[in-house]
């Protein structure tokens, strides 16, 4: 009875959604603009009911939900405001000889009704910043929140259901079932954020009605850290500095993105062998001064976001081949959910720890003889979501930039290539189709639809039948686009 009541709620409200769509609302520059605004009002008037359900759900530091969700669900939306009619006008281009005379351009539409399924470890931002390029697009949109962020579900459902046009935008709360029921119905666009697994699942039922997807997935992305950050020929407190800056950064991308549960969090590092144990000292001096002697009492740490979870990384950690190579922290809070920052050293590539995406606060050192030996270890590994590289080395960048596959780099720090809207977010190959921020967002749920616009003018005889050796030969001409061999068969025509 309740399969029966939910599957006629979805078609009640694919039916509705397509009315919307299809009464013309949502292309208009003006609907789009007041969602959009209504946005940031919400974000404005209820700052603190969405603090309270990132705490609820992940323990999650206020700084961090201020800056990565909150933070950057506001710059999104002011992006799209300021620049939301120069990506709605049509983009001219240039014709050639065989449509003259003409003029071309390119024109933006909406894709339809399109389907956000969002993710737990990032709930607020990751829902709302696919959802902002679907409706500067001009689309009627579905957001599926995680259940396994029920807080957070529970407040985006409540605060969209007051503050957008419930006509064109509406929130589904659920698990799995509910899930299912959504992906069997027929989208314009499916916008996933997850796991690889799942996303195999989306990318069949999209297949089934030739529906497009973007799929935002994960991978191990890994750190190379050059020993060249602390370069001989510099004084020794300037080399102290740059090792100091680059243990931040790793920190901070790791520790400081929610307990390392972030799909571009370093998955781990690679280093050269003479260099490691001077990388790991600076990281265990930064981490005690960042998060106390005893961790996992410390209020800037995100817990791990359930029990399952828990138990998956303790388990990478027991492993006998891993155990023994904890240099740094390992300790866990099962009460609390809380496994203090982990550094293991020299961990065999066949363990599980190397073979799966960590998505925790576990961070494995893997040793070369030579930086340049990363690239290597890489090279047949699956294509990551993000890779970094810290140096001071001129062709090592260049190498890296050359040689290394994923779907964003960043030198010499991490994560930080979300902050920019004028660079597109997203994986490549196991790591993930599409790509979103900013005005890539818009694209995402766009049709680039070709229009060309001819003049009655110079109807070429060339083109109809019955077709002779002599418009044989002007129509090659025409194609080659060479003026001088356009005129060489004019001059040539009644011959």
């Amino acid at each position: 009875m309740a399969a029966a009541a939910c599957s006629f709620e979805a078609t009640e409200t694919m039916k509705e959604l397509r009315e919307a769509f299809e009464s013309g609302k949502t292309r208009s520059v003006e609907w789009r603009r007041s969602q959009l605004k209504a946005l940031l009002k919400m974000a404005e008037f209820h700052e603190n009911d969405i603090l309270d359900a990132l705490r609820s759900d992940l323990s999650k530091p206020e700084l961090e939900s201020l800056l990565q969700e909150i933070g950057m669900m506001r710059a999104s939306c002011k992006v799209a405001l300021k620049e939301l009619a120069r990506w709605m006008a049509p983009e001219k281009v240039n014709t050639t000889m065989a449509t003259f005379p003409s003029s071309g351009e390119i024109v933006p539409e909406p894709l339809g009704v399109v389907l956000v399924i969002s993710a737990w470890n990032y709930p607020f931002m990751l829902s709302l910043d696919p959802l902002i390029g679907a409706i500067a697009a001009g689309n009627a949109v579905v957001l599926k929140p995680s259940e396994i962020s029920p807080a957070t579900s529970s407040v985006l459902a409540k605060l969209l259901g007051q503050y957008m046009d419930c006509s064109a935008v509406k929130v589904i709360e659920g698990g799995v079932p509910e899930t299912t029921l959504l992906l069997e119905q027929k989208w314009d666009k499916i916008f996933y954020t997850g796991n690889g697994r799942v996303g195999r699942i989306v990318m069949a039922a999209a297949a089934k009605h030739l529906t497009p997807v973007v799929l935002e997935l994960g991978g191990k992305s890994p750190v190379i850290v050059d020993s060249n950050t602390n370069l001989k020929v510099m004084e020794e407190i300037t080399c102290i500095y740059f090792l100091k800056v680059t243990v931040r950064r790793i920190i901070a991308g790791k520790w400081g993105c929610n307990s390392g549960q972030a799909c571009v969090s370093p998955d781990y590092v690679i280093t050269t062998k003479k260099f490691a144990p001077e990388l790991v000292h600076a990281l265990k001096s930064e981490l005690e001064i960042f998060y106390g002697k005893d961790p996992v009492t410390s209020v800037d740490l995100s817990r791990i976001v359930n029990s399952n979870h828990f138990q998956r990384l303790s388990k990478l950690l027991e492993e006998d081949k891993v155990s023994s190579k904890i240099v740094y922290g390992g300790q866990k809070d099962i009460n609390n959910l809380k496994i203090a920052p982990t550094i293991l050293l020299d961990v065999p590539d066949d363990s599980l720890i190397m073979n799966e995406e960590i998505f925790g606060p576990l961070l494995p050192i893997i040793t070369v003889d030579k930086v340049e030996d990363s690239f290597k270890i890489l090279k047949p590994k699956e294509k990551p979501l993000a890779a970094y590289l810290f140096t001071n080395d001129k062709k090592l960048k260049e190498d890296f930039i050359s040689n290394v596959s994923a779907g964003g780099l960043v030198v010499n720090d991490t994560t930080m290539h979300l902050a920019e809207h004028s660079l597109p977010f997203g994986g490549v190959g196991e790591s993930g189709i599409g790509a979103y921020h900013g005005k890539f967002s818009f694209d995402a749920f766009s049709h680039k639809k070709a229009v060309l616009l001819r003049s009655f003018a110079a109807d070429l005889t060339a083109r109809y039948p019955p077709y002779t050796p002599q418009k044989q030969k002007f129509l090659k001409a025409l194609l080659s686009g060479s003026l001088l061999a356009i005129l060489r068969a004019l001059l040539g025509w009644d011959k």
